[in-house]
């Protein structure tokens, strides 16, 4: 859910012996699994992709679309106990990518007016964003959105995040329901991280979850609904959906793992099964690398926003000191100027036992998503690094 933790989930419903007991570990023979041959022009992110592998990832899987075609590099494992490799087609959890799906429904709804950015959480949700300083009168649609709201993070609530991201909390936890208005709970317990809106950049999920709210308030349609009809169904997205608490993965797709620790060291547990709805709008969603890249194709290409929605989207703020001096937050996307110059537009997804990248240059016409199904370890910057500086340089007008 956060730009660089993982939300914990649920255990598998059905396990081997081995995670039965508590724990897997890799079989030595994981990275030297088949994978898509390193050569070619995608060389550097097949290999940046083996390398993560190498460092711990139990595999990836990823797809890379420029003006040349399409191409599916996988590296590593998708089932730590069979061996099985990872594949070109897996489903995965997307984490925060989510957030850009709900952005993009927001600022369509401006667009007709439905809505207005500049609306306060009051307006629509009338004294709910109260208590320890939060004051929903005086926050905008626009400042949960680029992350200026200064609303705390429910996930970054000690209890919250032990009920969750730790072993004990999460077995015991892996099958829990959570409603919005419990998590925006959660946040209200602490002081903003802010006190003036619109001021400071602060990564929160609970703006996300605001933001679902409003948007089904504004529509009178679950968000899953409004995400189906304006998106999924028009870019025929038919890897991609929007489960509320169902704990189980699409087929095909591999097993997911976590350390379930603040430790990137000890076992790895199988967390692949578990209700998302603790993460709900904030980055519960579901797809596989070519929906991802079919979706940022046609955001940033202009087919989802009117022109003026989609300037509103990539008009962006500062981000906080820990983030990359090159990279700017928008309206549920982040731009990123990268080593060599050139500049892409996506989200980083984070969820317990899968880390996503999902990017593209300005005019969506050279994209890359891609899935670790482990959050501990792997560089994931290094294989947008080398798709974007080392790879197919000069076919997008783009660099």
């Amino acid at each position: 859910m956060s730009a660089r933790n993982s939300l914990a989930g649920r255990a598998a419903l059905a396990v081997s012996a081995a995670v039965t007991a508590g724990a897997l570990m890799a079989p030595a023979s994981a990275a030297a699994h088949p994978h898509a041959p390193a050569d070619g022009r995608h060389a550097p992110a097949q290999r940046a992709m083996d390398a993560a592998v190498e460092d711990g990832v139990p595999g990836v899987t990823g797809q890379a679309t420029d003006a040349y075609g399409t191409w599916n590099g996988t590296s590593g494992v998708g089932d730590l106990t069979t061996g099985r490799p990872r594949g070109p087609r897996d489903h995965y959890r997307i984490g925060s990518v989510t957030k850009t799906f709900v952005a993009t429904v927001l600022l369509q709804l401006a667009g007709e007016g439905e809505l207005d950015l500049d609306d306060t959480v009051d307006h629509w949700l009338p004294g709910l964003v109260r208590g320890n300083g939060h004051d929903g009168r005086h926050i905008t649609v626009r400042q949960l959105l680029n992350h200026t709201s200064g609303i705390y993070d429910y996930y970054a609530d000690p209890d919250f995040a032990t009920s969750f991201r730790l072993r004990d909390g999460f077995f015991e936890h892996r099958y829990d329901t959570w409603r919005p208005e419990q998590l925006v709970a959660v946040a209200m317990r602490h002081e903003p991280t802010s006190a003036e809106p619109g001021k400071t950049w602060h990564y929160s999920d609970t703006n996300y979850i605001l933001a679902g709210m409003i948007l089904e308030k504004a529509t009178g349609h679950s968000y899953a609904h409004e995400v189906r009809k304006r998106i999924i169904k028009p870019l025929k997205l038919r890897e991609t959906s929007v489960p509320r608490t169902g704990p189980h993965m699409p087929r095909p797709s591999s097993r997911a793992y976590s350390k379930l620790s603040d430790a990137a060291t000890g076992p790895s547990y199988d967390v692949t099964e578990f209700n998302p709805s603790a993460a709900w709008t904030s980055g519960g969603m579901i797809s596989d690398s070519a929906d991802l890249n079919r979706f940022h194709e046609a955001l940033l290409g202009g087919e989802l926003l009117p022109e003026r929605q989609l300037n509103e989207m990539k008009t962006t703020v500062a981000m906080s000191e820990e983030y990359p001096a090159a990279a700017r937050y928008g309206l549920g996307i982040a731009e990123r100027r990268l080593s060599c110059g050139r500049t892409v537009w996506g989200h980083h997804g984070g969820i317990l036992g899968s880390t996503t990248e999902s990017v593209a240059t300005e005019d969506g016409r050279h994209a890359l998503s891609f899935n670790f199904n482990g959050d501990w370890t792997g560089d994931s910057d290094a294989v947008i690094e080398a798709e974007f500086c080392e790879s197919g340089r000069g076919t997008d007008g783009n660099g």
